[in-house]
């Protein structure tokens, strides 16, 4: 962590005992900055830290006693962990989640604890993520006690292959199920779309981006409407393996919009996956400063062999910018606009999963024949 972590503990904790040194040097216990002051809880705002684990505890550990799992194995994992800078401190135990200090963006100005740390219960293995927007580090990191005694020791991965075992992606439970069924997503069309969840107790949506069958990338939502992409992941449409011979194909705004046009019977349908801009770009960067919507180059092959392409873009002002800058990108001869039907005599629906929510899959089913070039 460094010496200013360990000042600024100390400035706000209560001061460190000399007694204390000394119980740890009764009990064997090694004195490092991982056994110093940690924080306890997520708020940002709070100054309350943990001290030093308790006689008995330590004692514990010192048995080779932690659950199921025996020191020595736990020893390999934070070893492991502390080359990268996560620190862990005695009390990290199998089968529970910490919040931890990222050692990459230091919690920002806030320094808040927004690295979740996860130990597998069998020990085999920890994994990690950072849920800062501007920071979004995970990995994991293996411990095999056969290899550490031969003095071998298995790769730590920061980034490592993208799969779904290393991103931590598990089968969408009962609680992620009922979210969707509240939007008239089937299980089909999430299972379908490879739609799974981030390893934890908070429900985080994870939408995987494949292409030719493999995972490329990964989106991540929670039930608040906040959104990240795994660091990594490769700028494409997302469903693009549903276009590969597809004549005609349908734009929308987001993963669940491209799911609730599956519902209608539309598989022909890809996300952008970066969401809409605020307003029309004055002017058409070239294409090699045009990073913005990098994905169209990205998707060129794909997007070459169509002839009719439905933009189904929200119906706020940003989707409407979007839907334009498509346009001007893929050529306003062969786009036409999706019109939403009218919610009451103010306004009309947002989107596809709003139309698919409220009047059924008929209804959005019925409004492509209302686009206009």
């Amino acid at each position: 962590m460094g010496s200013n972590w360990l000042i600024q503990c100390m400035s706000v904790s209560r001061p460190i005992h000399t007694a204390l040194f000394f119980s740890f040097k009764r009990l064997n216990i090694p004195f490092t900055t991982s056994t110093l002051f940690f924080p306890t809880t997520t708020t940002t705002s709070s100054a309350r830290f943990s001290s030093f684990p308790s006689p008995s505890a330590s004692a514990n550990l010192d048995n080779g006693k932690v659950g199921k799992v025996g020191l020595p194995q736990l020893d390999v994992l934070k070893q492991k962990m502390e080359l990268l800078g996560i620190i862990c401190t005695h009390s990290c135990v199998p089968g529970h989640y910490y919040n931890l200090l990222c050692p990459k963006c230091k919690g920002g100005q806030s320094m808040e604890r927004s690295l979740s740390l996860h130990i597998e219960q069998n020990g085999d293995f920890a994994m990690w993520r950072c849920f800062r927007f501007d920071c979004g580090w995970a990995g994991r990191a293996f411990a095999d006690d056969q290899a550490t005694r031969d003095g071998v020791h298995k790769k730590v991965t920061s980034t490592g292959n993208m799969t779904e075992k290393s991103l931590g992606l598990v089968p969408l439970d009962d609680k992620a199920i009922a979210y969707f069924r509240e939007r008239m997503i089937s299980e089909e069309t999430l299972h379908r779309n490879g739609v799974m969840r981030l390893l934890g107790d908070k429900l985080i949506i994870a939408f995987t981006y494949k292409q030719k069958g493999l995972l490329v990338g990964c989106k991540y939502r929670t039930v608040e409407k906040k959104f990240w992409q795994e660091r990594g992941t490769e700028k494409v449409l997302y469903g693009l393996d549903d276009i590969v011979d597809a004549d005609e194909i349908i734009i929308v705004e987001g993963e669940l919009d491209k799911l609730s046009m599956e519902e209608a019977g539309f598989r022909n349908c890809v996300s952008v996956p970066a969401g809409a801009p605020t307003k029309v770009s004055n002017k058409l960067p070239s294409s090699s400063k045009d990073t913005a919507y990098q994905y169209l180059q990205n998707c060129k092959t794909y997007l070459d062999k169509v002839s009719r392409i439905i933009l189904a873009t929200d119906g706020d002002a940003p989707g409407q910018a979007l839907a334009e800058e498509l346009a001007r990108r893929l050529g306003k001869d062969r786009c036409w606009q999706v019109r939403w039907p009218e919610k009451d005599e103010y306004s009309c629906f947002k989107d596809a999963n709003e139309v698919l929510k409220y009047k059924g899959p008929d209804a959005l089913k019925k409004c492509k024949d209302t686009c206009r070039p």
